[in-house]
């Protein structure tokens, strides 16, 4: 290792880590920008969360298998499509579900909507009707779920989704 070379300071395998991790970040983001924008496109329509929440992660999922598959993770390519689609859908689901649960908790049992006066008042009176505080705590809802969902998918992901298959180490003495 000489001090001058960059790449001599990481191990070769973190800064693999790190560079999926930064696609996974870029894919997702346009991941979020559609399951959310449909989200709340949605909810301010007046669709019950749940609903719009499953449209939009339904919708986000297939836009999340092309992108990793084809971006992200190079161990996608050894691995049958739909086998990968179907295991791309379990990482998903489950980050979904646990996602529902969430969003039941800060909207039904924590009331997240009683704290969302200020921005509800603040579109009245400047003329943007139907942005009201359950608006508003739905969507802050959203967001506070993908501090805990991005982590979690991008391991459920990389470690079982798009896992590489390690090579035997054993050697075949027969």
């Amino acid at each position: 290792m000489t001090d001058g070379d960059p790449k001599a300071k990481v191990p070769p395998k973190t800064n693999k880590t790190l560079v999926q991790f930064i696609k996974f970040s870029l894919v997702g983001l346009s991941n979020t920008l559609l399951s959310e924008g449909i989200y709340v496109i949605l909810v301010y329509f007046k669709m019950h969360y749940i609903p719009a929440s499953f449209i939009g992660f339904s919708l986000s999922t297939v836009n999340a298998f092309y992108w990793n598959s084809r971006y992200v993770f190079t161990a996608g390519e050894k691995q049958s499509p739909i086998r990968l689609f179907f295991r791309t859908y379990l990482a998903y689901l489950g980050s979904y579900l646990l996602s529902a649960a969430l969003l039941f908790f800060w909207i039904d049992l924590l009331h997240i909507s009683r704290y969302m006066d200020l921005p509800a008042v603040w579109c009245t009176q400047h003329g943007l009707q139907g942005f009201d505080r359950e608006f508003f705590g739905e969507a802050i809802a959203a967001f506070l779920n993908l501090l805990i969902t991005v982590p979690l998918n991008f391991f459920v992901n990389k470690f079982w989704a798009y896992r590489e298959k390690r090579q035997s180490s054993r050697r075949n003495f027969s």
